[in-house]
């Protein structure tokens, strides 16, 4: 089945005023339509910014988390509602530094990505193996562990959500899956989601973990994988619409 392939720029804690502007305009001035559907999820400071640097492009915007709850006495949280009111069409939930810098459960993934659903938000669901627990052969049970609590907190609204597979050693590290071993955890979730979802053929499976422009158009080669959760290499505009281009 041909999927339109997603490359999604996540900015992680970096940024400016001035930085984004320069970038933002940049990703705008790019010639040509892009080959595949193009997003950048920013920290909730810059939202706005993006909402007016991007408005009228063919350029997506959203948001690196969302609360598990639609409002309250939740100091420092943001709902998704919140983020939806900037005009966001995405939120990554599960990042790997959430999981392991917070301390977040499968559970509290799942309800994220509950709540971004809610606010008509498409939630990035990220899933993922340590170094450990690859060289311990637990990575098809640690993404499925990951999914599975996802699965079972949405039902039947599985099929509207997107999942990102970022090997934990990869990330940031300069190293890399390679093309087979993506392909293969890939393939697994696409299975386990087809047990969940009658339309799991469709749905858009990402590679993230130190993609660049002169691996992006092999691992997307990959049957299974729908495009890329881009790290490091979406703050430079030429290095993120080289790996755009790459999608095609």
């Amino acid at each position: 089945m041909s999927r339109r392939k997603l490359v999604v720029g996540n900015w992680k804690m970096n940024g400016s005023l001035a930085a984004n502007a320069a970038l933002l305009d940049a990703l705008r001035a790019l010639p040509g339509a892009a080959p595949c559907d193009v997003a950048v999820c920013a920290p909730f400071p810059y939202l706005a910014q993006l909402q007016t640097r991007l408005a009228g492009s063919t350029i997506a915007w959203g948001a690196q988390d969302c609360s598990a709850h639609a409002s309250g006495a939740f100091t420092g949280e943001v709902s998704a509602a919140m983020i939806a009111e900037f005009g966001c069409r995405y939120v990554i939930v599960g990042h790997s530094e959430r999981r392991t810098l917070h301390a977040e459960s499968d559970q509290l993934v799942a309800d994220k990505a509950k709540a971004a659903l809610a606010a008509g938000l498409t939630p990035i669901v990220c899933v993922g193996e340590t170094l450990a627990q690859r060289e311990a052969d637990e990575t098809a049970a640690v993404v499925k562990r990951q999914l599975s609590a996802v699965i079972h907190t949405l039902a039947h609204c599985t099929a509207q959500i997107v999942v990102a597979y970022e090997p934990v050693w990869a990330i940031g590290t300069g190293r890399t899956a390679s093309p087979e071993q993506a392909q293969e955890v890939h393939a697994l979730l696409r299975r386990q989601l087809q047990a969940a979802t009658a339309t799991a053929a469709a749905m858009t499976i990402l590679y993230g973990g130190s993609v660049k422009a002169d691996n992006a158009a092999t691992l997307f080669s990959q049957a299974d994988i729908d495009g890329g959760l881009i790290g490091g290499a979406s703050l430079v505009a030429a290095d993120f619409a080289a790996i755009a281009r790459a999608a095609a």
